[in-house]
């Protein structure tokens, strides 16, 4: 991690040359919870660095991307691949989005507890069906993983035995915690957010082709009046460094 924060040093000088040219501002930031634990070891560095502020409010994809879609446009938005193309296809991100990594969708138990067998569909519905409770993000709300864990139990033909088992964490809130709580047995969740929540181990994602990989980006508004700012973050977060800090806490290279 050492040669992490002596990469980030070097570019912080580098952001805060450039930085110098333009008074501070406060940067507004709509961010999904999906790259939070990253996002949060980054922001004071590029704070220190350029001496702007980043104002973020943690969410879901799809209430950000509403949002946006309603004229509520941030200076960064963050959220996936698809919601930055289809903003900047309408007009609403500035040219020039980025993808910041991606992460499967995987299951996840309390630590020290028995990983459960989802090695074959098989085994994986036997696992679910048989497991007291079950934690995801609350499909309605629009996570990514609930919607997609939804859809898989339809699929799978397991859904009526599966939702009245179904726990779901406050808005934008971390599934694992259910588990450290102890309200459910398994949850499911992008890795990197199951990772990063003290107490869980990963068990894996679904077997085969059910596995789920989501990609998120960031973009900058189109009106905002913080435009370059904006742009120096994206500059930021893509850096090596930056990067090595997104694979450290569980993100692979999109």
């Amino acid at each position: 991690m050492g040669r992490i924060i002596g990469r980030l040093a070097a570019i912080a000088v580098f952001l805060f040359a450039q930085a110098a040219i333009v008074s501070a501002v406060e940067i507004k930031v709509y961010s999904t919870i999906g790259v939070k634990s990253a996002i949060e070891d980054l922001a004071p560095q590029f704070e220190e660095a350029t001496g702007n502020k980043l104002n973020i409010t943690w969410g879901l994809i799809s209430g950000f991307v509403k949002k946006a879609q309603e004229g509520d446009v941030p200076d960064v938005l963050i959220v996936s691949r698809p919601g930055i193309d289809s903003l900047t296809k309408d007009g609403k991100i500035a040219a020039g989005g980025v993808t910041l990594g991606k992460s499967i969708f995987a299951f996840g138990v309390k630590h020290g507890a028995p990983k459960p067998d989802i090695s074959t569909v098989d085994a994986m519905k036997k696992t679910l069906l048989a497991t007291r409770a079950i934690g995801y993000t609350d499909p309605a709300a629009g996570g990514a993983s609930g919607v997609y864990f939804s859809k898989m139990i339809e699929k799978l033909g397991i859904a009526a035995e599966i939702k009245p088992k179904s726990k779901f964490p406050p808005p934008a809130g971390f599934v694992g915690t259910l588990l450290t709580s102890g309200d459910v047995d398994i949850a499911f969740q992008s890795k990197p957010e199951l990772a990063t929540t003290e107490g869980v181990d990963i068990v894996g994602p679904p077997p085969g082709n059910l596995g789920q990989t989501n990609v998120f980006a960031a973009g900058v508004g189109a009106a905002s009046k913080n435009g370059e700012a904006g742009k120096a973050l994206l500059k930021f977060l893509t850096t090596p460094a930056a990067q090595a800090v997104f694979k450290a806490k569980g993100f692979d290279p999109a």
